[in-house]
């Protein structure tokens, strides 16, 4: 029988529709093209098809905007915003509105067009990892700026318009309402409850195992309760820190590892799906939380939205957490 649920974090409801129930073999995929690296500008060789770099990771001796890189970042040529200029806030009558004050990169992960995240060496990983967490650094920097959303898109149904594997962030000028609502929900549930609701979860998930997918020291991935899609992912650390920020150097070779495994699984489970992750953090200058707890999200591109989500906010997922879980944790890989 299909089971509404709350998510208890944010208090969104979802159906887990087991009258539609799929397993992973069920998901017809469509192909995704297949480009060529000629023309691609974020091929090594082809630096000056970008704008000029603002970080990379270099070999010994090469040189700003050539080749020699292993990762490097650029402005988004086509940025949703744009660092110059002065935030300004002004109304419209009932309507408010701002400038388009932030910042929009790229974070071109290899110089290989055809390698994938989960084919990378693991160092490789850890280094994106750190790139993240440089590029947060400088932004926080910036006074204008409240949030920096760090994204990867892969595939074209998932919004990724190179396929030339990369990251994305766009730093705002404003809080996103996704991560404002999460921030109330988790102060709500410490307030009653004087714990961390997240902590609470993990400490929940490790010990029922129903939804847990991999775990490592410093990390666990699980398929939350109350999923938006099927296999949505979460992954978590286990130490209670509100900033990904502010994580040791420890925790992101941990991370690292434990999202190239998760991927891994899900690309051999799903038959290499489109999908999104991004990582949710307490946004700058807020205080320093005792109830939020940094993690990262994993959305494989399985389902569409449509009338009844759209119109709702419900969402509707064929899939149980409980089932995607065992699935992927009996994925063997490499």
């Amino acid at each position: 029988m299909p089971e509404l649920r709350k998510d208890p974090i944010i208090g969104r409801w979802v159906i887990i529709s087991t009258e539609r129930a799929k397993r992973p073999s069920d998901f017809k995929l469509e192909p995704e093209p297949t480009g060529n690296s000629n023309n691609c500008p974020f091929c090594e060789g082809h630096e000056m098809s970008t704008p000029p770099e603002i970080l990379a990771y270099r070999n010994d001796h090469s040189g700003p905007n050539g080749p020699g890189w292993r990762i490097r970042v650029v402005p988004n040529k086509f940025p949703a915003l744009r660092i110059e200029g002065s935030l300004e806030r002004h109304g419209e009558g009932m309507f408010d509105n701002m400038t388009g004050v932030g910042a929009h990169e790229v974070m071109i992960e290899t110089p290989k067009h055809f390698e994938n995240l989960t084919q990378l060496p693991e160092q490789a990983v850890e280094e994106l990892i750190w790139t993240y967490h440089d590029r947060l650094i400088d932004l926080k920097k910036d006074p204008r700026l409240r949030y920096v959303m760090i994204f990867k898109n892969k595939g074209l149904a998932a919004g990724a318009s190179l396929e030339h594997t990369h990251s994305q962030l766009i730093a705002l000028p404003v809080v996103p309402k996704r991560v404002s609502e999460e921030l109330v929900g988790s102060r709500e549930y410490y307030s009653f409850k004087e714990r961390c609701i997240f902590c609470d979860i993990i400490r929940q998930e490790l010990k029922d195992g129903l939804r847990v997918v991999l775990e490592n020291p410093g990390f666990v991935a699980i398929e939350p309760y109350a999923p938006r899609a099927p296999f949505e992912t979460w992954i978590l650390p286990k130490v209670h820190n509100p900033r990904f920020e502010n994580a040791q150097k420890q925790e992101y070779e941990q991370l690292a590892k434990i999202l190239q495994q998760t991927l891994k699984k899900i690309e051999a489970a799903l038959g290499n799906p489109p999908y999104n992750y991004m990582i949710h953090t307490t946004p700058f200058h807020h205080e320093e939380s005792p109830y939020y707890h940094w993690h990262l999200e994993i959305m494989p591109k399985l389902t569409k939205f449509a009338g009844f989500e759209w119109g709702t906010g419900f969402y509707i997922n064929p899939t149980p957490p409980e089932q995607a879980a065992e699935f992927l944790r009996e994925t063997k890989i490499d």
